[in-house]
C-alpha cells in the first residue's frame, strides 16, 4: 500500500451535514467499484461520452488535442489514491504517454492544456516524482505563458481567429502555471496568472455575481469588447457550469495567488450558485433560461462541490458549515443521477456540454464523473491530495 494512501485516509472531515459521512462513504464505495470495472473493460483510452452505455467510438481520441483527454488519467490517479493499486497508476502513465502525441504536435493546443497535463503529468508527478512527468508539465505551462496577451492582460481561449476571445474555464487551468512557479523558482509564471485572474474578475461578472462564459476584447489594444453567451443560454445569462468554474477556479487562485479579491470573487460566485440551485439539489444548465425548458448539468454540480468543500477549508469556522452542508447538498443531487448499473460504464448522467443543442444536453461527461470522484475524496478526506495546488 502507498504512502500517500496512509497519510490521505487517516483523519476524515468533519461537520454538521444534512448528509452523514457513512451515507458518503457508501457512495464513494459505489463509484469505486463502478471505476473498477470499467477500467477493466476500456484501460488506457480517453473516453468522453457513452453511446447505448459504452466508451464505444472514444469520439475524441482521434483529436488527441480534445480538451477533456486528461479527465479519464486523472480519475485513474484518484483511484491510485482510493486504493494503492499499481493497476490504476499504470493505465494513468500509459495515457500520459499517449497525450505526448498533442505535446510534440503542438498545433492543436490551446488553453485547456491545463486540463490535459494537471490530471496527468503534474498528478503523476506529484505522486511519483517521475522526472519525465516534470518535464511534460513544464511544457504545458510554458506553452499556456505563451497563450498571455500583454495588451490585454489574458490568456487567449482557443485557436484561428480567437486572438481576442478568453473564456471563464480558464481559471481552472492557470493552477499549472503556479505549479510551475514552485517547480522553476520564477516569479514570471505567478505575474501572468494573477495579471489574468486580475482581468476575469473585472471583465465577466455582472452585479449579481453571474459570470459570463466568453469576453472579446481588442487583441491589438486589450479593450474590452462584448460578453458572449458561448455554451450558455444567452449573452446576459448564467451558464451553470462557468458558475461553477469560478467558484473552484477563484478558490484555487486565492490558495495558489494569495490575494483576497479572489477569495471574495469565490464566495461571491458560491452564493450565487446555491441561491440558483433548486429543489432538486441539481443545477440548471443555465440559471436565468426560460423555465419553460429546463436543461440540467451535473457536471457543473460535482464542479461545485469541489470548490464549496475547499472553500470551506479556508473560511471562518463561523462560515464553514455552510460550505459544507451546501456542498453536500450538491452531492445528494448527483447521487440521485448516478448508474452503477452494468449496462452503463460512465456514473454521472445528465450533464449538459451547453444549453443549445439536443444532441449535447443529458448525457454523461467524463469531466462530470471525475468532479464526482473528487468532490467525494475531498469530502471524506481532510488531507485529501489535489492535484490542483
Amino acid at each position: 500500500m502507498n504512502l500517500i494512501f496512509v497519510e490521505q485516509t487517516e483523519k476524515l472531515l468533519k461537520g454538521i451535514s444534512d448528509m452523514k459521512l457513512n451515507e458518503i462513504e457508501i457512495f464513494l464505495q459505489k463509484v469505486q467499484s463502478k471505476l473498477t470495472r470499467t477500467s477493466e473493460q476500456i484501460g488506457a483510452k480517453f473516453p468522453y461520452t457513452t453511446t447505448n452505455g459504452k466508451y464505444e467510438e472514444f469520439a475524441y481520441e482521434d483529436d488527441i488535442y480534445w480538451w477533456t483527454n486528461g479527465f479519464w488519467v486523472g480519475i485513474m490517479w484518484k483511484m491510485f489514491l482510493l486504493t494503492g493499486d499499481d493497476k490504476y497508476k499504470n493505465i494513468a502513465t500509459e495515457c500520459e504517454n499517449k497525450l505526448d502525441a498533442a505535446l510534440n504536435g503542438f498545433e492543436g493546443l490551446h488553453h485547456d492544456v491545463g486540463f490535459m497535463w494537471i490530471l496527468s503529468a503534474v498528478a503523476d508527478y506529484k505522486l511519483t516524482k517521475n522526472p519525465e512527468a516534470r518535464k511534460r508539465g513544464l511544457i504545458a505551462a510554458n506553452y499556456l505563458m505563451g497563450r498571455f496577451n500583454i495588451n490585454g492582460n489574458y490568456i487567449r481561449a482557443w485557436n484561428g481567429d480567437a486572438a481576442g476571445v478568453a473564456i471563464i474555464d480558464s481559471m481552472m487551468n492557470i493552477p499549472i502555471l503556479s505549479w510551475a512557479a514552485k517547480e522553476e523558482n520564477d516569479p514570471r509564471y505567478i505575474a501572468v496568472a494573477k495579471k489574468h485572474a486580475d482581468t476575469i474578475n473585472k471583465y465577466y461578472f455582472d452585479e449579481e455575481g453571474a459570470s459570463a462564459h466568453i469576453v472579446v476584447f481588442n487583441p491589438e489594444t486589450g479593450e474590452f469588447v462584448k460578453k458572449v453567451a458561448g455554451q450558455g443560454y444567452s449573452d446576459s445569462s448564467a451558464w451553470s457550469r462557468g458558475q461553477s468554474w469560478a467558484v473552484y477556479g477563484f478558490t484555487l487562485a486565492y490558495i495558489n495567488l494569495g490575494d483576497e479579491l479572489y477569495l471574495e470573487r469565490a464566495k461571491k460566485s458560491a452564493k450565487f450558485f446555491m441561491e440558483h440551485v433548486g429543489e432538486d439539489n441539481v443545477p440548471d444548465c443555465d440559471f436565468r433560461a426560460p423555465k419553460e425548458l429546463v436543461k440540467k448539468d451535473t457536471s457543473a454540480g460535482a464542479i461545485a462541490a469541489c470548490g464549496l468543500l475547499e472553500l470551506a477549508k479556508i473560511v471562518s469556522e463561523e462560515e464553514k458549515d455552510w460550505y459544507i452542508k451546501s456542498a453536500d447538498r450538491l452531492l445528494s443531487g448527483l447521487i440521485e443521477n448516478c448508474d452503477f448499473s452494468l449496462e452503463e460504464q460512465s456514473i454521472l448522467q445528465n450533464g449538459s456540454l451547453q444549453y443549445h443543442g439536443t444532441e449535447q444536453t443529458h448525457i454523461p461527461l467524463i469531466y462530470g464523473d471525475y468532479y464526482l470522484v473528487e468532490a467525494l475524496q475531498k469530502r471524506l478526506f481532510e488531507n485529501e491530495v489535489s492535484f490542483w495546488k
